[in-house]
């Protein structure tokens, strides 16, 4: 009789730690389209909001290494335009800790630049969940990485003249 409670116990908590994470991720989904949303149509403290205090942004560019607050100026000129950017989410994957109170992601993103991969962090803090980390990818299909590695070589090697090796 023990182990058939025992057995209930543990259907009921992978029940519960299922629905938690559907929770989760719906609740992650929404801030996420929220987000994307919100550079579409300039909310640009809805955008920004959504961004923990010591986020970071990684653009596409090499230099582009952003905090928060050095993102915000920089992006404030196209917010004021009334459109900054329209990324639509065309495919994306979350994933949890067993707590979950941390979420990571990717996602496929149909933009200007064509296709593009972003992926990033999230934390639940104070039980809203905030962007800690985002990093947008340019998707290069395989077949054209050699001419892009060509195009980019003299600018990558200047970026690398100006950067202190890691040792």
């Amino acid at each position: 009789m023990k182990k058939l409670y025992l057995i209930f116990a543990c259907l009921f908590a992978l029940q519960s730690i299922a629905q938690t994470s559907h929770k989760a991720t719906k609740e992650i989904t929404t801030v996420l389209n929220d987000w994307h949303k919100a550079a579409a149509t300039a909310k640009y403290h809805s955008y920004f909001n959504a961004l923990d205090t010591g986020a970071i942004f990684i653009g596409t560019d090499a230099a582009e290494n952003w905090r928060k607050k050095d993102f915000k100026k920089f992006s404030k000129p196209y917010f004021d335009k009334g459109k900054a950017w329209a990324f639509t989410p065309i495919e994306r994957n979350i994933y949890t800790n067993t707590a979950v109170s941390f979420a990571w992601f990717d996602e496929l993103l149909n933009t200007h630049m064509g296709i593009c991969r972003g992926s990033g962090v999230l934390e639940k803090i104070a039980g809203v969940w905030k962007i800690k980390h985002y990093v947008l990818s340019i998707t290069i299909p395989n077949a054209h990485v050699e001419k892009i590695t060509k195009l980019n070589k003299h600018k990558d090697s200047i970026f690398i003249a100006h950067k202190k090796p890691l040792n």
